[in-house]
């Protein structure tokens, strides 16, 4: 019988010394997506399709909140750029309610999502932060570094999101298991 292999304890992605070429907030944003694509590919596993555009308690699905977490990260950082929404992402946001994805169809958009990202995160990276944005057709005022934050925070918010209604599956598939 031969003995299981040891599984490498987790190590979160702002202590495994990635992006460190990128200056610190940056960098911080960078490691912020990472930590989302690790839980939303551990708080997902096991889920069935249907499962993910279930709406348990009447929560929104997980298929809302990885359609949202790819496509505003897309939007928020085209703020940061100093530019509006296009044709295409506005499109994208009316269309976040609603699909028929798989979940690995969802999870890869978030993925392509991220990393794109990254590259627009690097070069803003590197401008300066207090540089004004406007957002929206009215133009509310924020910056870059300000943009870039929002990136970061918005997704943990959707994140923590998933976790909870894939709890909330997951628990009543068990109970009703029983």
């Amino acid at each position: 019988m031969s003995a299981s292999p040891v599984q490498a304890p987790y190590v979160e992605p702002w202590l495994r010394g990635t992006h460190a070429e990128v200056p610190a907030v940056g960098r911080a944003v960078l490691h912020a997506l990472d930590l989302a694509l690790d839980d939303l590919t551990k708080w997902t596993d096991g889920l069935t399709d249907a499962e993910t555009h279930a709406r348990p308690l009447e929560l929104p699905s997980v298929a809302f909140h990885l359609r949202h977490i790819a496509r505003s990260t897309d939007r928020i950082l085209s703020y940061a750029e100093g530019n509006q929404l296009s044709i295409e992402q506005l499109t994208a946001l009316k269309a976040e309610q609603s699909g028929e994805e798989t979940l690995a169809a969802l999870l890869a958009e978030v993925e392509v999502s991220f990393s794109n990202a990254a590259d627009r995160v690097r070069v803003l990276a590197t401008a300066n932060f207090d540089t004004p944005r406007g957002v929206g057709r009215k133009q509310l005022p924020t910056s870059i570094g300000g943009a870039l934050i929002h990136v970061a925070d918005h997704t943990q918010r959707h994140v923590g999101q998933v976790v909870t209604t894939a709890k909330v599956i997951k628990a009543q598939r068990d109970a009703d298991a029983r």
